[in-house]
């Protein structure tokens, strides 16, 4: 599928029960983009989050407020909830990732505003570009008026992303602001547990705690684990066992 310009953006999470692909032009370059069948509010721990997860679930159910600056390290659920917004709002939503979309330029913001909700990913990816900085000024702008929301996500608060516009750091600065925490380890095996579920698999307290012993901690890596173990334990018809982690384990690497 592909969208033509002048829109040049991506529509995402259309359905969460399943992964699918949507294709846009770059320029050249046809970019295929696998849509997370894991990313919707249902699916996120919301452990040290619980006012961003309300706030989100708030805004999206009313449609009113200004939107929100989420701020976090890397694989800490930024793009989980941006996503999650989109598939509750189903039409209503668009969803820019800028890690993927930097570089088609600017003009991807245009049209947005007419988006009751505006989800930006990976903002300081751009911060600090002249012609990014303007025209996110111009989309902050347009959404306001039009009594939309936006909502951003970036690695750290507005007034440190480095904006060049200084205008546009003032008004990213007016937007209600939380940062995500990180996930200690009783979390992490919940979020785990969590996910699992979604997926319809039994992930006992011992396997989760082997498997976080085994691999890196954070919940990209843990999560991708997760799924690989999903398709093994399938194919295999087994359940999540140490035994058969640790062997799918040790085929994988």
């Amino acid at each position: 599928m592909y969208l033509s310009w002048p829109r040049r953006v991506i529509d995402l999470a259309r359905n969460a029960a399943r992964e699918r692909y949507l294709e846009v032009p770059l320029s050249q370059l046809a970019l295929p983009l696998k849509l997370q069948d894991h990313a919707v509010f249902e699916s996120f721990w919301p452990a040290g989050n619980k006012a961003l997860v309300s706030y989100l679930h708030e805004l999206v159910e009313t449609g009113n407020g200004p939107g929100c600056w989420v701020w976090g390290a890397a694989a800490s659920g930024k793009t989980h909830l941006l996503q999650a917004v989109c598939e509750k709002s189903d039409d209503c939503a668009v969803y820019v990732p800028l890690a993927l979309l930097a570089d088609a330029g600017p003009g991807i913001l245009d049209g947005l505003s007419s988006r009751q909700f505006v989800c930006l990913d990976d903002v300081h990816l751009v911060a600090g570009d002249a012609d990014w900085d303007l025209a996110l000024f111009k989309l902050y702008n347009l959404v306001t008026d039009a009594g939309g929301s936006l909502v951003a996500t970036a690695v750290a608060a507005p007034r440190e992303c480095r904006f060049g516009l200084a205008d546009l750091a003032s008004r990213f600065s007016l937007l209600p602001a939380y940062r995500l925490s990180a996930l200690n380890e009783a979390d992490r095996i919940k979020a785990l547990q969590l996910r699992a579920r979604h997926r319809g698999l039994d992930l006992p307290d011992d396997t989760a705690i082997f498997l976080l012993n085994r691999s890196k901690r954070d919940m990209m890596t843990l999560y991708a684990l997760l799924d690989q173990l999903d398709t093994a334990a399938l194919e295999a018809k087994r359940r999540l066992t140490i035994p058969f982690v640790k062997e799918t384990l040790n085929s994988i690497r």
